[in-house]
């Protein structure tokens, strides 16, 4: 299989509900076409950095997934007929991908990055520890 990212910009005049259902219909394309989704990052609203069929800002997507080569042709076809895609780009990252370790890198570095157990007193100052005043000038 091979690795691509694809980013699209939905445009921005729609509701949270109306984002996620497209979403859903991409993501139900690629299953569709035996495509494996790695992640996919919703950037919300952002300004373009020029005009795309007079709008100026656009909802941003991306998707990481792996797929044989025909799935891309198929994903573009559906954005071109789409009016609500403003814009789209597909970049092929590896020739060869195996997605069950590109998901294991992901799970890995979410673990790293959640908060570990917290301690209700993490954050506030320590009350047995000594401190010193200082002032400044008068």
């Amino acid at each position: 299989m091979r690795h691509y990212e694809t980013i699209f910009i939905i445009k921005p005049n729609l509701s949270d509900d109306e984002y996620k259902a497209i979403v859903q219909k991409y993501n139900g394309i690629l299953e569709k076409n035996k495509g494996v989704i790695i992640k996919t990052d919703l950037w919300g609203i952002q300004r373009l950095a020029y005009q795309i069929r007079k709008e100026e800002k656009g909802f941003y997507v991306l998707q990481d997934y792996c797929g044989l080569s025909g799935l891309t042709a198929e994903l573009e076809r559906e954005f071109k007929l789409d009016d609500r895609i403003l814009n789209f780009q597909t970049i092929k990252i590896a020739d060869k991908a195996d997605p069950a370790e590109l998901l294991r890198k992901i799970q890995e570095k979410t673990a790293k990055t959640e908060p570990a157990a917290t301690d209700e007193n993490q954050g506030q100052p320590d009350p047995g520890a000594k401190t010193k005043e200082v002032s400044h000038g008068n």
